[in-house]
């Protein structure tokens, strides 16, 4: 994934968010999905239609709001003489501010996958199912992780591991009791390895046939030898899902975690996966900060001294965080400053809830201007030649990112002593 489209998914991500916190009285917040090959003359004749039926509505708070926003998104189309290649979704209602306080807004998104059909929908909230569909990674690799005492079998979805089934076994060990002849006692114990193998392909094939086929990238099967080699040649596994075995690897562990240990073993066999190449390099970023040297910079202070100095190298950055860059000013002395403020989607809470006195005269202060905080630091990037990562919180390394390192670390050039 390239830098402009990590942002954009960070962006559309943060958009949706946003759009979820909105809410309005009743049914009256319109949500329109317009693919591509929907003729917009036949659009604003629905609308048209729904603008004649809302003068039925009792409410005249509810017809009036319902109305005003159908002229609104009538408006908005007269500016489209076809759909974008995509299509495009336009949102519009009344929103409630708090205290009483409302507002029209129109807002609308040109999704990064095609809308696929066309929709109206009226409700107290915006529908956007179909567009955090969009961000739901669809490919998968089926997990399983396999010895004779215990399986798992899970999912490796995007950047995400999914356990979906814990097996164990009632395979004897290796000593036989009293009064059976080794011979019976090897048979038994054979019968019953083949048992929990058959058992094992059943549930991982019941899995991994539910995911749709062209979605279905393959499965890394893990454990030790010669366990995993006897499971593939017993051929257990679905024939469909016996194609689709990538390789075999040693692991040590068959529980939950020994799934995120197969992931490890395959990262040659993955490396063209998401996740595999943000493990590698936040997994560089925790050598670099125990070594000598510690050529790395973490939280906003930190890493904003070394980007404006030009000396880091790779910036990564938490698809989670939210911070925007505000400049504030005093009106009574003229004292201007710059902070960074952590915030919720919508970068006009933090306007909202601003209550700061100046540090020369005590005066309240006034916030003038507000960036988000990615937006800034990738133009900065652009100009200095830094290379972007959007690390996910998906697997522990990204999730450490977020909770320990404030959601934003760089690898550095050369060390700046800052």
């Amino acid at each position: 994934m390239t830098i402009s489209q990590a942002h954009k998914r960070y962006e559309f991500k943060r958009q949706l968010e946003e759009m979820r916190r909105k809410t309005g009285k009743g049914t009256e917040l319109i949500s329109l999905y317009i693919p591509h090959d929907k003729l917009i003359s036949d659009v604003t004749a629905q609308l048209r239609a729904e603008h004649g039926q809302a003068a039925n509505i009792k409410s005249k708070s509810t017809r009036t709001n319902v109305q005003s926003a159908l002229e609104s998104v009538l408006a908005r189309l007269k500016y489209y003489q076809r759909p974008p290649e995509s299509g495009f979704v336009i949102f519009c209602g009344t929103l409630e501010l708090g205290g009483h306080r409302t507002t029209l807004d129109t807002m609308i998104i040109e999704p990064p996958e095609p809308i696929t059909s066309y929709k109206y929908h009226c409700d107290s909230s915006f529908y956007l199912e179909p567009l955090e569909n969009m961000l739901v990674e669809k490919k998968a690799f089926g997990l399983l992780a396999i010895d004779r005492r215990e399986a798992t079998v899970g999912l490796l979805r995007g950047k995400a591991i999914e356990v979906r089934k814990h097996l164990t076994s009632t395979v004897p060990g290796k000593q036989r009791k009293g009064g059976q002849s080794a011979r019976r006692f090897q048979q038994l114990r054979l019968i019953a390895i083949h048992d929990f193998y058959k058992k094992i392909g059943n549930s991982a094939s019941e899995i991994f046939l539910t995911i749709d086929h062209k979605d279905f990238e393959g499965v890394l099967i893990g454990g030790p030898s010669p366990t995993k080699e006897e499971f593939l040649d017993g051929e257990f596994l679905h024939h469909e899902i016996q194609k689709k075995i990538i390789g075999l690897f040693d692991i040590a562990y068959t529980d939950e975690s020994g799934l995120y240990e197969l992931v490890d073993a395959a990262s040659d066999a993955l490396q063209d996966l998401e996740v595999v190449k943000q493990k590698k390099i936040m997994q560089h970023f925790m050598r670099e900060l125990v070594s000598d040297k510690g050529l790395v910079a973490y939280g906003d202070q930190q890493v904003r001294a070394n980007l404006e100095m030009g000396a880091v190298d790779i910036l990564l950055i938490s698809e989670d965080m939210r911070q925007v860059r505000v400049t504030v000013s005093c009106q009574n002395c003229g004292y201007t400053g710059k902070e960074t403020k952590e915030c919720a989607a919508d970068v006009s809470d933090v306007s909202d809830a601003f209550e700061e006195n100046c540090p020369s005269c005590g005066s309240d202060l006034k916030i003038v201007d507000t960036i988000d905080v990615v937006d800034e630091w990738t133009g900065v990037c652009d100009q200095m030649g830094t290379r972007v990562e959007f690390i996910s919180t998906d697997f522990e390394e990204g999730d450490q990112l977020m909770r320990a390192f404030g959601g934003v670390a760089a690898i550095l050039r050369y060390d700046t002593g800052v």
